[in-house]
């Protein structure tokens, strides 16, 4: 098997095919492949066919089914393209260790990958989109590929170091490093902060992969023109009775915020 990375901004993985191989990747992260790659989809936890593994992964917000390339005898190729501007991480997982990516982080991997939920809490729809705070374990021994979102900070922890990190930039981080969610301290920083109600304390030993460009922040980024196109058609249908639309609307994202802050799940 061999690989390829292609494009700086928007990268692409190329995965070359040789008869025996088999790449596994979540649905909807085909970008190309050639003729004589054969896609096969099933409901499977990447590397786990128990079905409480399936049933588990189903009920915290992860997919049913993954799915399977190899070829049909012949040399193949199939690609994979970067979402957002980025990198794609390589990774070398060995028996026995563990890592931990942000939900949308997996791209692909080889057989042997193992993908289950490591981690998930409901932090409020205003701060993830309703789909809370999730960590995906990656495991096995196999290698996988992870796209991580903007530039990508490293450290490397000593034991007992510990570097607090907003949620959103957490990339992927070695099993042995502790991981916890606090509130963060203060009631005027909560509310009058601007920099969220969370913040997630990283203690080591081991490697932290921090990502500069969180989809959070894209996705604020983009509202104000999403916002406008929404305002204009609203108004010209439904003249001043649309602001009362919009407001129900805020309503109801301040009180999936207040949610998330006072523990209440989405």
């Amino acid at each position: 098997m061999k690989t390829r990375l292609v494009g700086t901004t928007m990268p692409v993985l190329e995965v070359g095919l040789e008869q025996g191989d088999r790449i596994i990747s979540e649905p909807g992260r085909f970008s190309w492949m050639t003729r004589n790659v054969v896609l096969q989809t099933t409901a499977r936890t990447a590397g786990a066919s128990s079905f409480l593994g399936v049933i588990g992964r189903a009920l915290t917000g992860g997919g049913i089914f993954m799915n399977e390339y190899e070829t049909n005898g012949s040399q193949g190729m199939v690609a994979f393209a970067a979402k957002v501007p980025g990198s794609i991480v390589d990774v070398q997982v060995n028996a026995g260790q563990t890592y931990f990516i942000h939900r949308h982080g997996f791209l692909c991997g080889t057989q042997g990958v193992e993908l289950s939920i490591g981690f998930q809490r409901s932090l409020g729809a205003g701060i993830f989109g309703g789909e809370g705070f999730v960590l995906q374990k990656l495991s096995g021994n196999a290698h996988a590929w992870v796209e991580l979102g903007g530039e990508i900070v490293t450290y490397t922890l000593a034991p007992g170091e510990m570097l607090q990190v907003h949620p959103g930039h957490i990339g992927m981080f070695e099993g042995t490093v502790n991981f916890e969610i606090n509130l963060l301290p203060g009631l005027k920083n909560k509310i009058f902060g601007g920099d969220g109600l969370f913040v997630a304390n990283l203690t080591g030993p081991g490697q932290v992969w921090l990502q500069t460009l969180t989809m959070p922040n894209l996705a604020h980024s983009l509202e104000p023109y999403l916002a406008r196109g929404e305002n204009t058609t609203t108004s010209s249908i439904m003249g001043d009775s649309g602001n009362s639309i919009g407001g129900a609307i805020a309503g109801g994202v301040i009180g999936s915020v207040l949610g998330g802050l006072f523990g209440k799940d989405d």
